[in-house]
């Protein structure tokens, strides 16, 4: 006599939970990965600052550097930030009374008039700032 059990277990997955799981796990990853993609350092927005040609030169190996940019069109960066010349002096100011020992790098585009880079070297005068250092390429030695 054979006996059979009262209920079937059948082991089956409900095919709208799996579809379910899968397309979030496609949703996220998709998101991820273009999240990644979209802020990665290689894509950010570079200054586009063409420095102008120096034979004698030196790496400078401070513990606080500021970099300050300027462009052809006498636009100002602060670290990356554009600035206008007053917003310049608050920044700088703000920096050099944390820390008093801090060398300021200009990164001067060659093509950029005198005028943009006296300005930033007077607001960096006017507040008492000695060690400033002006950024170049190396050129070939004749």
């Amino acid at each position: 006599m054979k006996i059979t059990p009262k209920r079937d277990y059948v082991a089956s997955l409900e095919s709208v939970a799996m579809t379910d799981i899968v397309l979030n796990m496609f949703i996220f990853f998709f998101i991820s990965f273009s999240l990644l993609y979209t802020f990665s350092p290689n894509r950010m927005k570079k200054l586009g600052i063409d420095l102008p040609e120096a034979r004698q030169g030196e790496n400078i190996t401070a513990k606080r550097q500021l970099n300050i940019s300027v462009t052809n069109n006498g636009v100002m960066y602060i670290e990356k930030e554009a600035v206008t010349l007053e917003e310049l002096a608050d920044n700088v100011e703000a920096v050099y009374t944390k820390n008093p020992d801090v060398s300021v790098v200009l990164h001067a585009d060659k093509g950029a008039q005198f005028k943009y880079i006296a300005k930033v070297l007077d607001v960096l005068s006017g507040l008492h700032i000695k060690n400033i250092n002006i950024a170049v390429t190396a050129s070939e030695k004749r």
